[in-house]
């Protein structure tokens, strides 16, 4: 993304608060006007002693004016301050906000191609970078600049020859700051690139802990780790230095240009031209011009840095969107009528997955879905929830296609249990009642009972106000897939799909579960993904796939009388 665009965006979040945009500029000028007033106040004072002898009243007059404009400019100061943290607080709000907002539009394709950590990071560690540079930026480079026009028109109103030589020679600070801070922005994307790789790999490594120790691969994790760490660090240390080249570089310039305005001032002063108390506001001007470019250099070099990770965020939030369903249609009663027209789909263009697929679903049919591992049976379920679109071909439910349908509406006619399981940080009553928060506790605990996880939920802690860590705490993976179970037969959907969801769950409670499923099956349709036969053998409809296609499809019996890739599957599990 181009840097210009990059800015343009942050711009246009900037000015959604106009307030505190307006309050920090008009802080800021107070600020520096105050802090413009104090060395005038300081020479006329140096004067009064040297020329007219300590006058007291005088004297007294000129502090209380020093003390005024000094509170002045510290109050502003704050205040500017305030209006500040507001911007860069609420700037970076809104930026995460929309980024999450974004994360929930994206097709599941994109986070499947991705790592999931580095998502994160964007959302996390870089919004973070930008807010620090933003806050930075706004605190240093509003009254920096501020301040450079400030004193510089005071010194050319005031010996116009000395101002035009600082004038002059101070280009060479701005164009050394922008000579090193161009070459540093490459170096700051290329560090925050890596960063998202190093929180992705961490957070893969730390999820994954278990599998990681029970192969032993804790050094080949290890060295993979400090392998990024070691290209993070590189990354870091160049941005670091070509950065830090510019503080010195613009320094050695701006003590040049205080040499020289203390050498003109003083050959003025001997020669009648300049009174002590004028050298005094000149050398005082001098400093406050000089120093703003030595922080304004530093400001260039976070703003770099900033700049590279809202670059990242808004890679994130330019990627391409789910397509609108915004005038997509309702579904009606849905009785069950789901059919597979023809339908083709693969993951990669260059490797075909499923081609020429027809299959029709009736009413209250069970139908079971089997096959070898990768054989297209959950890219079929993918396709009923339409988390990925067909590449031919049409899936319809009560005769209308789904692309036509809003996808809540397609969605909320399934009741869906995974093999994975997911639960949110919250109580065991929140995670049931997920996709029916008006439900009664009766309700609720009608469903957990039929899911046979009311025993251990009452054995929990505070039974079912029990606080769930993320992903279900120390709860077992059979356990965390009763409540998933329990969740879904609180909703009583129009049709099921089942993904494996006893894999996890013993035998003896498997076929209580079955049979729990049974009932909440009847007079709805149902598809059933099973690896485990033994579970299937009771199907409406059995279809066996294989590369993709239905290569058999019918009741058990039928299927293993043909003798052919059923009757395989069947005498492998259980001969």
């Amino acid at each position: 993304m181009a840097k210009s665009s990059t800015l343009k965006r942050v711009l246009a979040y900037v000015g959604k608060y106009p307030f505190a945009l307006v309050g920090s500029l008009l802080f800021s000028a107070l600020s520096v006007a105050a802090s413009l007033l104090v060395p005038i106040f300081i020479g006329d004072a140096i004067d009064c002693i040297i020329e007219n002898g300590v006058l007291f009243d005088k004297l007294k007059e000129l502090l209380i004016k020093i003390g005024l404009a000094a509170g002045i400019a510290a109050l502003t100061q704050w205040l500017a301050s305030l209006c500040n943290n507001r911007i860069s607080v609420a700037v970076v709000c809104d930026l995460r906000r929309d980024a999450f907002a974004k994360i929930s539009s994206l097709p599941l394709k994109y986070l499947d191609a991705r790592s999931h950590g580095d998502t994160v990071s964007r959302v996390v560690s870089d919004a973070d970078q930008f807010a620090d540079g933003l806050l930075i930026g706004f605190t240093q480079f509003f009254t920096g600049v501020l301040t450079i026009l400030g004193t510089i028109v005071f010194m050319l109103l005031t010996d116009p020859l000395i101002g035009l030589v600082v004038v002059f020679v101070s280009p060479a600070s701005l164009f050394t700051a922008k000579f090193v801070a161009t070459r540093t922005y490459k170096y700051f994307k290329e560090q925050t690139a890596t960063r998202g790789e190093q929180t992705a790999f961490a957070e893969e490594a730390i999820a994954g802990l278990k599998t990681v120790q029970a192969f032993a691969y804790e050094k080949k994790t290890e060295e993979k780790f400090d392998e990024i760490n070691a290209r993070l660090e590189k990354a870091t240390m160049n941005a670091t230095f070509f950065s830090s080249l510019t503080n010195p570089s613009t320094r050695f310039i701006n003590n040049l240009i205080y040499a020289l305005v203390a050498l003109l001032g003083a050959f003025k002063c001997v020669g009648g031209g300049f009174t002590v108390g004028d050298l005094t506001k000149f050398l005082s001007y001098a400093n406050q011009y000089t120093k703003p470019f030595n922080e304004i250099s530093g400001v260039v070099t976070e703003l770099k840095s900033a700049m590279a990770s809202a670059a990242r965020l808004f890679e994130l939030m330019d990627e391409q969107e789910e397509a609108s369903d915004a005038a997509g249609k309702s579904l009606p009663k849905v009785e069950g009528n789901v059919a597979f027209e023809r339908v083709y789909f693969s993951y990669d263009a260059k490797k075909p997955l499923i081609e020429d697929l027809s299959f029709v679903a009736k009413p209250a049919e069970r139908v079971a879905i089997v096959g070898r591992t990768g054989s297209g049976k959950t890219t079929l379920i993918n396709l009923l929830m339409r988390f990925y679109e067909t590449d031919g071909g049409a899936v319809t439910v009560e005769g209308e296609d789904v692309k036509a349908l809003k996808r809540n509406a397609l969605r909320s006619a399934y009741g869906m249990v995974l093999q994975e399981t997911w639960l949110k940080r919250g109580t065991v009553r929140e995670n049931i009642k997920l996709g029916r928060e008006d439900a009664t506790d009766e309700e609720m605990i009608a469903a957990a009972k039929a899911a046979h996880a009311h025993g251990f939920i009452k054995r929990l802690e505070k039974g079912y106000d029990t606080f769930l860590q993320e992903d279900g705490g120390n709860l077992s993976e059979g356990q965390k897939q009763l409540l998933c179970i329990a969740r879904i037969m609180l909703t009583h959907p129009p049709m099921l799909i089942l993904d494996e969801a006893t894999s996890s769950i013993d035998t003896r409670t498997e076929r209580k579960i079955t049979d729990a499923f049974h009932t909440l099956m009847e007079g709805r349709t149902s598809f059933i993904v099973a690896h485990r036969l033994s579970t299937v053998e009771n199907a409406d409809v059995i279809l066996v796939m294989k590369g993709g296609k239905v290569v058999e499809k019918g009741r058990h019996q039928e299927l293993i009388e043909k003798h052919g890739e059923y009757y395989e599957l069947y005498r492998g599990q259980f001969e």
